[in-house]
């Protein structure tokens, strides 16, 4: 563990913060830090900067209540360069949006990632912006119960594969399964954070009744 005096500012006494989603890993925002925001920053568990336009702190969040709660901050090799891992409340562009990087400048050859937080923005475009030919659009131009169909469908065929012990089918049809799940979740407007926020509660649980059951 290092400490702040360690670290290297540069001639304006800044350091840039790259602010990354500890869940989705999706870098969220870029950022400056001095040593007084970082300071605060590691005071309060929650992200501060300095703005360099208006030459001031900026406690994240302090206006619009999208506060980022950080997990951890780990410098570079150079020591002049940081890594903001967060838990975050809400949008983290002012923009509304949920990282400031949108905007597409290149895309090479090789087959992109997968991300939850891609598929639900695929999801919710093809609900506001329907597709002709598209599976997804037809889901939800069927409407709720057509997609509860297909769930309860997709259930019994992950029981089924399970059951077999077929564990490629079985990982197969839980992909099926949890795509008409994230469907309803877009048709109900269900986010992935209401589902994390609703599991960190249940772990939080689990951990007390473990806690009583050793007493």
């Amino acid at each position: 563990m290092i400490t702040i005096e360690e670290l290297k500012f540069d001639e304006r006494g800044l350091i840039p913060a790259i602010v990354v989603d500890t869940e989705t890993r999706r870098v969220l925002t870029l950022a400056y830090m001095n040593r007084e925001s970082l300071q605060i920053s590691m005071e309060k568990g929650l992200t501060c900067f300095w703005s360099r336009s208006r030459k001031a702190l900026w406690l994240k969040g302090e206006t619009s209540g999208n506060y980022q709660h950080i997990v951890s901050i780990t410098a570079d090799c150079d020591r002049d360069a940081l890594v903001v891992e967060v838990r975050k409340d809400g949008p983290a562009c002012h923009l509304g949006t949920d990282s400031c990087f949108n905007d597409a400048v290149y895309e090479g050859d090789a087959a992109p990632g997968f991300d939850y937080e891609s598929l639900m923005e695929m999801l919710r475009g093809r609900k506001e912006q329907p597709k002709e030919g598209s599976y997804t659009t037809y889901l939800f131009e069927k409407g709720k119960d057509k997609i509860l169909k297909k769930i309860g469908e997709e259930t019994t065929e992950v029981i089924i594969a399970a059951k077999d012990d077929d564990r490629a089918n079985t990982i197969y049809e839980i992909g099926d399964l949890l795509y008409h799940v994230m469907v309803l979740m877009t048709n109900d407007d269900i986010s992935l954070e209401d589902i994390r926020k609703e599991m960190a509660g249940r772990h939080v649980i689990d951990k007390k009744v473990k806690q009583e059951k050793m007493r």
